[in-house]
């Protein structure tokens, strides 16, 4: 039986503190048996005004971040799915002192193996462009960001797994597509924010969960980020989700992990019992 985790952060602008509280949250999740573990979007730079030019510092695997998850990865003997991390689509000759002038960048979820090789990436397909009432109001991920078009579905000795990035989980063509693609399990690394997880977070990832009979690792980010005007509030609620939609394990707020021993023989038979692949008459496709 596997073990998986989910890792809860309140990230900061400090991409060096937020490795730290990165690293130490993984090593704890190792402690306790977990063999995958999923961190949370924006785990390492939780500052807008910064995107572009970590993404430009990230555009190759000697990047400081990708560098540091690989080792993590290979030390811990743990699969680590990282969350989300801008990333430059290609290193271009540009003046990385001039950050507003950079093109913009992908928000993408690497997945490393346990000897700390990348096996899979994806890029957050649906941008965050929403106002919301909170004190932050205006979000808008397209002033930095491009969209990814791919679907990706990786496999592990877990299971196939899915990946996903918050805004995502709106969409749920994207989690068929994943479901017929094969996938066992779906990862979502998120940073709902307070407003709109207090009303749809546990709704939706339950709802994806039983759509597609997929267990659904989401592992958020759950606090206030920065201070006065500028601070933002996420919702935290990392969770786990079986394929029934039972919530499996939850944190509130604030940092933590989230573990749970993965049942593949109850995701059999609730697949078995009522198959829903097999009587979809309706096939999506991108």
């Amino acid at each position: 039986m596997s073990i998986v985790a989910v890792i809860q952060m309140v990230s900061s602008a400090s991409v060096e503190q937020n490795l730290q509280s990165a690293e130490r949250l993984l090593m704890l999740a190792a402690d306790q048996g977990a063999q995958l573990a999923v961190l949370p979007e924006n785990f390492a730079l939780f500052a807008a005004g910064q995107i572009r030019l970590q993404g430009w510092q990230e555009a190759t695997s000697a990047g400081a971040v990708r560098s540091f998850l690989s080792t993590v990865a290979k030390r811990l003997g743990l699969w680590v799915v990282a969350g989300s991390l801008p990333v430059a689509s290609k290193p271009y000759a540009c003046d990385l002192a001039k950050p507003d002038q950079l093109h913009k960048v992908y928000s993408r979820c690497f997945v490393f193996n346990d000897t700390g090789i990348v096996v899979a990436e994806y890029d957050k397909m649906h941008l965050f462009d929403v106002d919301v009432a909170d004190g932050f109001g205006c979000y808008r991920e397209s002033d930095d960001f491009v969209p990814g078009e791919r679907v990706v579905v990786v496999e592990t000795p877990f299971g196939r797994l899915g990946l996903s990035i918050c805004y995502d989980l709106r969409f749920p063509e994207l989690f068929r597509l994943m479901t017929q693609q094969g996938a066992d399990m779906i990862a979502l690394p998120a940073a709902f924010t307070a407003v709109t997880g207090a009303a749809h977070w546990c709704t939706l990832l339950r709802s994806r969960a039983i759509e597609n009979q997929c267990v659904v690792l989401a592992a958020n980010q759950g606090g206030t980020h920065g201070q006065g005007d500028s601070a933002r509030e996420t919702y935290g609620h990392s969770m786990i989700v079986d394929a029934w939609g039972d919530v499996q394990a939850e944190l509130a707020q604030g940092e933590g992990v989230a573990l749970w021993q993965l049942n593949q023989d109850r995701q059999v038979q609730v697949r078995k019992k009522m198959p829903v692949s097999a009587h979809q008459r309706i096939r999506v496709s991108l």
